[in-house]
């Protein structure tokens, strides 16, 4: 195990001479990416904060899931106040397209209801095991 000690005494040494010398320390937190250049730590990304590529959908605008779990006709009032494109982009973010589809339907209703029907059945998922 000769590499194994090596690599622990090479820790060892950084890390004592991370607590002698604070440039040093924030130079290493700085590779490690545990703070930026100004000493303050980054704050996380979100992933709907992220930039999406510009070949994908703009994110949902809402969360059809969180919505059918308290209850149908919540879900189905939030949908109808949706445009085709916006009940789009929700089916691409939440993968409701296996077919190929639904995306090219253009009856506002029909691809509401697929949402609808994918989001109940995703949100009683696992209720079997659930002990209410």
């Amino acid at each position: 195990m000769k590499v194994r000690k090596v690599l622990l005494d090479l820790a060892r040494v950084v890390a004592d001479q991370a607590e002698r010398d604070p440039v040093f320390a924030e130079q290493i937190a700085v590779a490690l990416g545990l703070s930026d250049k100004h000493g303050e730590s980054p704050a996380p990304k979100r992933a709907a904060d992220a930039e999406r590529p510009k070949n994908r959908r703009p994110a949902a605008v809402l969360d059809p899931i969180a919505l059918a779990r308290e209850g149908e006709a919540t879900l189905r009032s939030r949908l109808s106040a949706l445009s085709l494109d916006q009940l789009r982009d929700i089916v691409a973010d939440y993968g409701m397209d296996h077919g190929k589809l639904v995306m090219k339907w253009k009856d506002v209703e029909r691809v509401a209801g697929r949402i609808v029907e994918l989001s109940l059945a995703r949100a009683q998922k696992g209720d079997a095991f659930r002990s209410e």
